[in-house]
């Protein structure tokens, strides 16, 4: 069986509603103090696992962590998933960014909704909830986003960051400047700040290596400069979207060469750590479920869509958002990743990989700085 959410624990979809109530002086879920301006940082793929065996190279994240700030990023434990739930307040079921990829059920294809956006997705319409940015604007408060220039208008952006004035910063550096200066203006308002790097670093190799470690240690350095730099109403919070884990190239399973496990299975979406299955309407759905639990059980959880809603981690899921799932998910349990190795192409290539529900990937910090120390 999955493993389920941890009950009434706080999650990515609690930050930015908390941070709205501090400026209201409201309560929230988080129980933040009071603030005028809220600044979210999103370090992408800083788990909390890896932070705390690298805490000598991040001193000013790493004396925050804590058993008390440590949340789940929820599952799949991936980019467009966490952070649309960061950003709507909301879970899957909701806002409906159920992977990396999905399948798009009126075209019956698979999309990227990181990178694939096209005509044909209306990012107004495929994610359909309000923002918290927009929540914000609505009260009369200022939003804003701080992120790399090559994703200030893309599908992703706009589907997830509307209502918020988008600001460019092409370095790590760049952006906590954008930051500090917005932190300056007077008025109460959320931001949110972009980090990509990390997680780039962790893919191309892997969060064992130097390099990774490096860039931790550049990070912390930022996220100290932020600090230095809020005022007594100002409150910052530190958090992640995922998790990340290296898995070597011997450890990818090509399931196109294991006999039978893909009959029946008209598309592979999700990621290589999280596949969704979706099968051709003939096909007995417990057939194939079999199938994979005696050939993946003993290294994956192999379950139906019905059961991952059930589990609890997507929350209630929307009529018109239904077509979107899997109608099986392979999430790893052990450090391996799935591929069809026709299409694979460089993706075998990546070394840091996040998706399923190991602690390593799910479990990001969730660190108070300034005024909501």
């Amino acid at each position: 069986m999955l493993p389920a959410p941890k009950p009434h624990a706080p999650s990515l979809a609690d930050v930015l509603p908390s941070c709205l109530a501090s400026i209201g002086a409201q309560p929230g879920t988080l129980d933040l103090p009071p603030a005028e301006k809220a600044l979210v940082v999103l370090v992408d793929g800083l788990g909390a696992d890896v932070l705390a065996a690298r805490s000598g190279h991040a001193r000013t994240l790493a004396r925050g962590l804590g058993r008390t700030t440590i949340i789940e990023s929820g599952f799949p434990s991936t980019t467009a998933a966490g952070i649309a739930s960061l950003t709507t307040g909301a879970l899957p079921g909701s806002h409906g960014l159920f992977g990396y990829s999905v399948l798009d059920p009126v075209r019956d294809r698979v999309v990227n909704q990181l990178s694939g956006w096209d005509s044909a997705m209306d990012p107004l319409t495929w994610q359909p909830l309000l923002t918290q940015f927009e929540v914000a604007v609505g009260n009369g408060w200022d939003a804003v986003a701080i992120g790399p220039r090559r994703y200030s208008d893309s599908g992703f952006t706009r589907a997830v960051l509307r209502g918020a004035r988008y600001v460019a910063g092409e370095s790590v550096e760049d952006r906590v400047d954008r930051a500090l200066a917005w932190l300056r203006q007077p008025g109460p308002g959320i931001g949110y700040l972009y980090v990509p790097e990390l997680d780039v670093v962790a893919h191309a190799k892997g969060v064992e290596s130097v390099e990774w470690t490096a860039g931790l240690e550049l990070v912390d350095l930022a996220v100290r400069r932020l600090v230095g730099g809020l005022g007594s109403r100002d409150g910052l919070i530190v958090t992640a979207d995922h998790g990340v884990l290296d898995v070597p190239r011997h450890a990818h399973v090509l399931v196109d060469e294991q006999e039978g496990l893909l009959d029946g299975v008209r598309h592979i979406a999700g990621e290589p750590r999280c596949l969704q299955l979706h099968l051709d309407e003939t096909v007995d759905l417990e057939v194939v479920l079999d199938r994979w639990r005696d050939a993946e059980g003993s290294r994956a959880w192999i379950a139906s869509r019905a059961e991952v809603e059930a589990s609890g981690w997507w929350g209630p899921v929307a009529p018109s958002l239904s077509g979107r799932p899997g109608d099986v998910f392979v999430a790893a349990r052990k450090a391996v990743a799935y591929y069809d190795s026709r299409t694979a192409g460089s993706a075998r290539s990546m070394v840091g990989q996040h998706g399923s529900l190991s602690p390593a990937e799910l479990r990001v910090p969730l660190l108070r700085f300034g005024a909501f120390a």
